[in-house]
């Protein structure tokens, strides 16, 4: 856990989220500023910086959070399609310095994203 990071905080219960999804290792919450008719943030309980600080070891974890979000879109009921997002590093687009994916959907996405 990092003391400072926002997602640690909701990890830990210190800041409140309506947490759609959670099991025992990520919980999945709806995205504050949305980009999209559904868009829900999956982070994993563990704080790994981003996906390039991403090792060996979490390997499993990795596809934890890709079926984690497979399981949400079908809770959301995104049967037309959606779009799982990893933005890495400040160039990557990443603001919040703790791994986490975007599920984004209920509406056509577009190519390229930007």
């Amino acid at each position: 856990m990092s003391a400072d990071c926002v997602f640690c905080k909701i990890v830990a219960g210190e800041i409140p989220a309506n947490r759609v999804f959670e099991d025992q290792l990520c919980i999945g919450f709806p995205d504050i500023n949305p980009q999209a008719p559904t868009h829900l943030i999956i982070i994993p309980k563990e704080h790994i910086v981003s996906q390039a600080r991403a090792l060996a070891e979490h390997k499993s974890l990795l596809g934890h959070l890709l079926a984690a979000a497979a399981d949400l879109a079908r809770l959301q009921k995104l049967d037309k399609g959606y779009r799982v997002v990893v933005n890495t590093g400040d160039d990557g687009g990443q603001t919040v310095h703790h791994l986490h994916l975007h599920l984004l959907g209920g509406r056509t996405m577009h190519w390229p994203p930007g």
